[in-house]
């Protein structure tokens, strides 16, 4: 999974989409228009705004970018400074195509708890190829825009994706999200079959954990935003979730003898070229080095032992230890000396 950074607030979760009518009471569907629904004014400001975006991040021109973005992204802007490093090379020899624009108009005149996007067109089911659904907690009022840009070079293809804010007659980066569209040199295809081949196999965990692979290539690693594809993909995920491996925000407990590690999260995660797996666990206090490797090494060998099917689709292990404060300390062993 790919850096990305937001400058306002976004529902790490999924919901499959639903019609107007079956929307809860107490939360408005905000309103939204697709690239061909816009006025061609805005979508010609809108769209070479996002140009103008991309050919700043191909330039690796951080500083102007942090110019022309929103005061609330501006104050935390390490996570798009990441991305765009991370992604440095392949972008510097990239061609942009546009895939797709929404138009979100959330104009009421306080922030909205939970601000939910129906764009395109739906059927009787929900969504359809022509659909989008985009869902936002906290979000300020205003008129907002997400543009969807493919980035293809002779040796990659990289989804840059931008959400922007209308700032006066401006419209400024509320939020940058690149994602190659490989992962470990493979494509949501691949990871799809591979998925469905561990469940067949009875490998739910595996299974469980391509899907989550699969899901943020095909979000574009925007978590807040549902299509067709998504939904379908949540569907299918749910028929192998693990109840023994953190979702939702819950912890699960890895007993190792004496010990009792309180894990937060468990997903891939990229390590140079290998695909790994991060598993994060809350500790009292990270800040001793030396005990947070012991740790951090026992916890991954007891969750190999209890998990072996892990050797099949990781290549390592890294366990995060984070306490109350935020600090962390991570160790990585490749799955060959987990023994």
């Amino acid at each position: 999974m790919d850096v990305a950074s937001h400058g306002f607030k976004a529902p790490v979760h999924w919901f499959v989409a639903s019609l107007f009518a079956l929307l809860p009471r107490g939360v408005s569907a905000q309103s939204c228009q697709t690239l061909n629904d816009m006025e061609t004014p805005i979508r010609t400001t809108i769209t070479n705004a996002a140009q103008r975006y991309f050919e700043m991040a191909v330039k690796g021109d951080i500083a102007s970018i942090r110019q022309n973005a929103i005061p609330s992204l501006v104050a935390d802007f390490g996570g798009i400074e990441a991305t765009v490093k991370s992604h440095e090379q392949n972008l510097a020899i990239s061609k942009a195509t546009l895939k797709a624009a929404f138009l979100l108009n959330a104009m009421e005149t306080s922030p909205n708890q939970h601000a939910e996007f129906y764009c395109g067109v739906f059927g009787k089911n929900g969504q359809t190829t022509e659909s989008a659904v985009f869902y936002f907690d906290s979000l300020p009022s205003g008129r907002y825009a997400v543009v969807l840009l493919d980035a293809t070079s002779p040796q990659s293809r990289t989804m840059f994706s931008e959400v922007l804010q209308q700032i006066g007659s401006d419209w400024e980066v509320g939020g940058l999200y690149v994602k190659s569209a490989q992962v470990a040199g493979h494509d949501s295809d691949w990871f799809l079959a591979r998925a469905r081949d561990y469940k067949a196999k009875g490998q739910l965990h595996n299974s469980w954990l391509y899907f989550e692979q699969i899901m943020d290539l095909a979000s574009r690693g925007m978590r807040f935003m549902s299509t067709l594809t998504t939904d379908r993909l949540y569907d299918e995920k749910q028929t192998v979730q693990p109840s023994d491996l953190p979702a939702n925000g819950k912890t699960v407990d890895l007993v190792a003898g004496a010990t009792t590690y309180k894990l937060s999260a468990v997903y891939p995660w990229m390590i140079g070229n290998d695909l790994d797996l991060l598993v994060k666990h809350k500790v009292a206090d990270a800040s001793d080095s030396n005990q947070m490797y012991q740790d951090n090494i026992a916890l991954i060998k007891t969750l190999i032992a209890k998990y072996p099917e892990f050797r099949e689709a990781f290549s390592g292990v890294e366990a995060v230890a984070v306490d109350s404060s935020g600090r962390d300390y991570g160790t990585l062993l490749a799955m060959k000396d987990a023994k």
